[in-house]
């Protein structure tokens, strides 16, 4: 949620009358974070709290081409087998200045709905952008960015916002990552190639901090507790088909 208010305090200033829809927002939309002058509508695929359109196809969105100003889309592609497809459906029903907010996790564990698929890391925005490129629209990348953890978390989401014709960026002066540090692999645009990452990370926020370290300490106690040996081989895992037996 804290995203999404970003995005909508950054974006949401020429939303008066606009349709926002929020595609998976079955028990975690951004309906609370939307605009109160702004038309809301959620889809999903079952009905559920939050949906207000259930949808029949993943890859159909029942609305007219260049008919809606915002769409987003929280922990939703992950879920989405052909998420390709499902982006070329949000680019058709945008209209020409409209922009697309994705927010879908780079790590985290595996969670059924009904699949779980997809992680999302840096190069992800542009990636899609060339897809759609190669589909014949002049999408864009206007910023992107990987959050870092909340205190009680463990996930780190993938930020993007997309416009469908980059002519109209200039629409659109402000970007989220003017005023918020709390991130790794930023990228402002518009955008459809290689940049300079903002605040880059080779490493995910897991592996940087004390999880990816106190996973090695486990593992080397549990070498010592079950050989005895006093010298640390991971190697012998895989030479000998698993870890020794004690």
């Amino acid at each position: 949620m804290q995203n999404g208010n970003r995005f909508f305090a950054t974006y949401g200033a020429d939303l008066q009358g606009a349709t926002v829809l929020d595609i998976g927002s079955w028990g975690d939309s951004l309906r609370g974070a939307c605009p109160p002058y702004a038309k809301y509508i959620g889809l999903d695929m079952a009905p559920g709290a939050g949906v207000d359109v259930v949808l029949e196809d993943p890859y159909r969105l029942p609305f007219a081409d260049n008919s809606i100003e915002v769409v987003v889309s929280t922990s939703c592609f992950e879920h989405s087998e052909m998420f390709w497809l499902l982006y070329l459906e949000i680019m058709r029903v945008l209209k020409p200045s409209g922009l697309f907010y994705l927010n879908a996790p780079s790590n985290g564990v595996y969670h059924l709905f009904p699949v779980d698929c997809w992680r999302f890391y840096p190069d992800c925005g542009n990636a899609l952008v060339k897809w759609g490129r190669r589909n014949g629209l002049n999408n864009a990348v206007l910023e992107s960015y990987t959050a870092e953890q909340h205190l009680r978390e463990g996930w780190n989401d993938f930020v993007c916002v997309f416009i469908k014709d980059e002519g109209c960026a200039a629409r659109y002066p402000r970007r989220i990552l003017d005023s918020f540090e709390d991130f790794s692999n930023g990228i402002k645009g518009p955008s459809q190639g290689k940049v300079s990452l903002l605040n880059p990370q080779g490493r995910p926020q897991d592996h940087r901090f004390y999880g990816w370290k106190l996973q090695k300490r486990l593992q080397k106690l549990r070498w010592y507790l079950r050989t005895g040996f006093g010298h640390w081989d991971p190697e012998a895992r895989w030479k000998e088909g698993g870890w020794p037996k004690g």
